[in-house]
């Protein structure tokens, strides 16, 4: 893994100015390192050797060198957290921007778990990574080499020492690297693994009670949970023996440095205070790689992450249309040999559907579980492509039009319609935030959702405190205010009681009103709203093996 990712540098810009903060930064505390320890040395000459006290300067400008030291650490400090909160900023905003770009038919495909945990955990790990690590390693480069320059126009000989012991330690630290981020990948799979476990068992929950698999489930989550921290106390034993490793090649180092001086100020080859500025100076060389070595596992997490962010944002987007959507309430909406293949399977999802809804009218699809009902959806919502012919709009193939203009044409009401937290009135303007009062209540009404739905109460995430039925009237009043002119419905009356799939079906019909509507439909109630109806036969049945006899 490259100390810093270039891709930073293309998908959070302020990397840039905060990488040449930190060398800049780096560059002065390095002189006030190599001023500091001069002036230690020339004070204890002065005192101890030639007993000259008057020390008011060299104290004066030691506390001073001092106070220097705190401020550029203060600045570096400062710096970082300001840069990695943009970063995070500006990362979050990308991956969630770009994943909701890449739609459906790629988020299927991944866990969701997974990708919580990127945009939450994964980015939040930068932060070591930005406030210590690339501080750090910017002194590493720095201060060594400004240090080292100071040693060798003192001391020759032990600047040679220092220079041929110094690589070791970068080199321990790639070979400790290395293990470390084998362990942290296979902790990182942990985690996600036990996100999207715990997600789906927190939204399964309520079915989970009904047929008493909570506590089997409690159990799954408990393992996966020792899983994870059994791969972080392993990647922390590899930590605190790297640590270890680096401290005593760094100790070593500074000890031969310490022997070479001692000699040669016994036999008097080496002045006082010679020697004590290359003994002051020696530690200083290793601290910022040693300390390098130790940030790399608090970031290293970090880094994971943000390479599996980076995969995301590097994915390619689906073609795009660029052409206007044609006027939809006049326009014909034609299906022509409309096959969908999902990748990695080969039996078609559909297979080759031709199907014409005329402006205005309701039609219902039906067809057995697995018959391709909602890819159809998927595709006329432009998130799959078909794999073989052509969807028309008034002519104009829906590839080649702009996809967010044709989305703002569609009302779309799912199975399950997502709910948010907050009133009844903001999930109903969700569509059209500048709607009025007025407009909203009459949504509500053409709805059959005045009788428990008062648009200033406040709902719970994901709709919290209503059934399944007000659920469904509640999304079907967003999109009467939302006015489209093509109303795409998955299922709306699926489990529901008869009272509440009356007043669906009402505003299925109030729906049905100057707008083309195609709904996935099984019950006759709601089948008796359309006008038109088009059937999707089933899969075909796997082969079986002829019967063998004896």
């Amino acid at each position: 893994m490259r100390p810093v990712d270039p891709r930073l540098l293309t998908h959070a810009r302020t990397t840039r100015a905060f990488l040449a903060g930190s060398v800049l930064l780096g560059a002065a505390g390095a002189v006030l390192v190599v001023v500091q320890a001069g002036l230690i040395a020339e004070i204890v000459v002065r005192a101890f050797q030639q007993h000259a006290y008057g020390l008011t300067g060299p104290l004066l400008w030691l506390a001073a060198t001092a106070v220097g030291r705190a401020a550029v650490a203060w600045l570096t400090e400062l710096t970082a957290h300001r840069s990695v909160a943009r970063v995070k900023s500006t990362l979050r905003g990308r991956l969630l921007e770009h994943a909701t770009a890449l739609g459906p038919s790629y988020l299927a495909g991944r866990r969701t778990g997974e990708l919580t945990a990127l945009a939450t955990r994964g980015i939040d790990a930068l932060d070591d990574y930005f406030a210590r690590y690339l501080p750090q390693l910017a002194l590493a480069v720095v201060v060594p080499v400004v240090v080292l320059a100071r040693i060798l126009g003192a001391d020759w000989e032990s600047a040679a020492v220092i220079a041929a012991t110094l690589p070791l330690i970068p080199l321990f630290m790639v070979l400790i690297g290395l293990a470390t981020q084998a362990r942290m990948d296979r902790q990182w799979e942990g985690l996600a693994r036990l996100s999207h476990h715990f997600l789906d068992v927190v939204a399964g929950l309520p079915t989970l009670k009904v047929f008493g698999r909570a506590k089997a489930q409690a159990r799954t989550i408990a393992r996966v949970t020792d899983e994870y921290r059994r791969a972080t106390l392993r990647t922390l034993r590899i930590a605190f023996i790297s640590s270890f490793a680096l401290e005593l090649l760094a100790t070593l180092s500074v000890a031969l440095v310490a022997v070479s001086v001692g000699f040669r100020l016994v036999d008097g080859t080496l002045g006082l205070e010679t020697g004590l500025l290359v003994l002051i100076l020696a530690p200083e060389v290793h601290l910022p790689i040693r300390q390098v070595g130790a940030l790399y596992h608090s970031s290293v997490e970090g880094l994971t992450a943000a390479g599996q962010i980076f995969e995301v944002l590097e994915t390619p987007l689906p073609a795009a249309g660029t052409r206007p959507v044609p006027p939809l309430r006049g326009a014909d909406i034609t299906l022509t040999g409309v096959t969908v293949t999902h990748p990695g399977r080969t039996a078609p999802a559909l297979d080759g559907v031709t199907l014409t809804l005329g402006p205005g009218t309701t039609t219902a699809l039906t067809g057995p579980s697995g018959a391709g009902k909602s890819t159809l959806l998927a595709v006329l919502l432009g998130f799959t492509p078909p794999t073989a012919g052509s969807v028309r709009i008034g002519g104009t193939d829906l590839a080649d039009l702009d996809p967010a203009e044709w989305r703002r044409q569609i009302a779309w009401v799912p199975q399950h319609p997502q709910l948010f937290a907050g009133t009844i009135a903001d999930n109903v303007r969700l569509a059209r935030p500048d709607a009025t009062d007025q407009q909203v209540r009459a949504a509500l009404a053409a709805a059959h959702a005045t009788d428990f739905a008062d648009p200033a109460a406040v709902l719970g995430e994901g709709g919290a405190g209503l059934s399944a039925g007000q659920r469904q009237r509640i999304a079907l009043a967003r999109a009467l205010l939302a006015d489209r002119p093509l109303v795409l419905l998955d299922e709306p009356t699926a489990n529901l009681d008869g009272e509440s799939e009356a007043a669906v079906v009402d505003a299925v019909r109030a729906l049905g009103e100057g707008r083309t509507v195609l709904l996935v439909a099984h019950r006759p109630a709601l089948l008796a709203v359309a006008g038109h109806r088009h059937h999707l036969p089933g899969p075909p049945l796997p082969p079986t093996a002829p019967a063998q006899h004896d």
